[in-house]
């Protein structure tokens, strides 16, 4: 594990105490009628949705709580008119090392980063895996641009998949987007290459997912597994022998996609751990072209926590499986110009 402390945050750091470098920009709402006599602590959790642990952070912070420009306890009372705000201290990700790595930037504001995230990188960094990751290259980004961010993925990704990757930088926004990845706002699309066609071609895949306990980075579908949805579409049909699908997650489950897909007796392509491959089925020219599990986080939807508007993104097939879907199309005979659905 890599550690960057300085002098000046040594101290501090030893202590187990993030090191203050200012605070973000204050979130402010005025208190209306209604909210006159109101508690802090309850105009805070009605009109910012502030949790409990971000209230009890905020508390212990110099100027985390403020009334009319005025250090205020949560249990202050707040009239019609008064200006309530937090401020959270800047932080930085001070055990994760800055590298300069490619990192594809698809939008940033000052509040959240969406990166568009290659197979084969981890999205943080674990026990074998602390370089070279997503991480690494985000806190180098922001190191370069001045910012004190700390490194906080709304949601991962495994690491062959590709795509779309959405970060918070502050504790508010990280809690806010949190909530709506977990109860379904944040709408993720997936596109993927499995082998054979799905008996249905549209259908949604109730099926729950927990742990194999033979294996434990293993997922298996057990009656006693968490819920777990997924919804999908077939897209085209290579000659029976393979399919391009689109995926809507209802629920995140760990490897939920290539669980459910190998369940219906549709692995994706080049997965090693569910697909053929896992049962010794080798390594054929479509695992070679891909070169990993053919799963791509393609589409992404969210509320953005300050300015309310509902934000969606897209990210572009990579080469590696735009290579993929040319030597299916070829291998089923299909025109390189024909439109998707269309061969079965």
């Amino acid at each position: 594990m890599y550690f960057v402390v300085t002098a000046r945050t040594s101290e501090r750091y030893a202590q187990g105490i993030a090191p203050p470098f200012g605070y973000y920009e204050p979130i402010r709402i005025e208190a209306g009628e209604r909210e006159d006599g109101w508690r802090l602590s309850k105009l805070l959790e009605r009109r910012l949705g502030v949790s409990r642990k971000l209230l009890s952070r905020l508390k212990l912070t110099e100027q985390g709580l403020m009334i009319n420009g005025v250090r205020a306890y949560s249990g202050d009372p707040v009239r019609s008119g008064d200006i309530a705000e937090i401020r959270m201290e800047q932080e930085r990700s001070e055990d994760i090392l800055p590298q300069d790595l490619p990192l594809e930037i698809v939008f940033e504001d000052k509040w959240v980063l969406l990166a568009s995230k290659p197979a084969g990188m981890v999205v943080h960094p674990t026990h074998g895996h602390y370089t070279n990751t997503l991480a690494n290259a985000a806190v180098h980004h922001w190191q370069q641009a001045g910012e004190n961010v700390r490194f906080r993925p709304v949601h991962r990704l495994d690491e062959d998949t590709s795509g779309l990757v959405l970060l918070a930088k502050n504790p508010y926004v990280h809690q806010q987007l949190s909530e709506q990845h977990g109860d379904g706002r944040i709408r993720k699309q997936y596109a993927a290459y499995t082998y054979g066609a799905p008996e249905i071609p549209a259908a949604r895949i109730d099926a729950p997912i927990d742990r194999n306990p033979d294996s434990p980075h293993h997922r298996i579908v057990t009656p006693s597994g968490y819920a777990s949805a997924t919804r999908y579409e077939t897209l085209a049909v290579y000659g029976g022998r393979a399919s391009k699908v689109r995926l809507r997650l209802e629920t995140g489950r760990t490897h939920q996609i290539r669980v459910h897909m190998d369940w219906i007796g549709c692995p994706l392509i080049g997965d090693l751990m569910y697909g053929p491959a896992a049962a010794g089925g080798g390594i054929g020219s479509w695992e070679e072209a891909a070169g990993r599990q053919a799963l791509h986080a393609e589409m992404l939807s969210f509320e953005h926590p300050m300015t309310r508007e509902e934000m969606t993104f897209t990210a572009p097939l990579p080469p590696d499986l735009k290579r993929l879907e040319l030597l299916l199309r070829q291998d089923s005979g299909q025109r390189h110009d024909e439109g998707e659905g269309r061969t079965r």
